[in-house]
């Protein structure tokens, strides 16, 4: 049987989630972000139980499937992100296209609906979050920043970041309180 869990956005999450699953005797057969494969089906007092560890820890089981595609469209740019893997050729349209196998105006028009906020502004929001990550460690320049986040130059990335947060990336470390989101609420205002 599969869930579809919500808010599941890094390694910790799995874990964390794993962690319930086991504490309440349900067998796991798979586990990713956003998704777990129990062995059995779950009886109704296994769901409610199930429900309520999840909703104690920020996470919650999705039921509709336009949720689950969009909970499904946040993974995979979270992990996109994640990887640094971007370059300036990278295009979110052709990438979520091709691994959803679904025409992008669709996936973009059901995420909008649902979020409140465009699937461009969420890919921003989360590259403005993982730039602050970057920053905050301050183990890479700003230029090879930009580099591994797939920025034209330099001066796009500050543009962009500005216009996210109100700072420049160099006044962004200067700061003592760093606002930074966690990934879960990137999006949510």
């Amino acid at each position: 049987m599969t869930i579809f869990v919500k808010n599941m956005v890094c390694d910790r999450c799995i874990s964390a989630v794993q962690n319930i699953f086991e504490e309440s005797q349900i067998e796991v057969i798979d586990i990713r972000l956003g998704e777990v494969q129990t062995k059995s089906d779950l009886s109704e007092i296994d769901f409610i139980l199930i429900e309520n560890s999840l909703k104690n820890i920020g996470f919650e089981r999705i039921k509709d499937s336009s949720q689950q595609l969009i909970e499904n469209i946040k993974n995979l740019i979270i992990l996109k992100i994640e990887k640094l893997e971007t370059d300036e050729s990278f295009l979110l349209s052709n990438f979520l296209s091709d691994t959803l196998h679904k025409d992008y105006s669709a996936l973009s028009k059901a995420f909008s609906q649902n979020e409140n906020i465009t699937l461009e502004q969420y890919y921003i929001l989360q590259k403005i979050e993982k730039v602050k990550e970057l920053l905050f460690n301050n183990d890479f320049t700003l230029t090879e920043i930009s580099e591994k986040m797939g920025y034209k130059s330099v001066q796009h990335l500050s543009t962009q970041f500005k216009n996210s947060t109100g700072h420049t990336p160099t006044q962004f470390k200067k700061l003592k309180d760093l606002d930074r989101k966690p990934l879960d609420r990137v999006g949510e205002f």
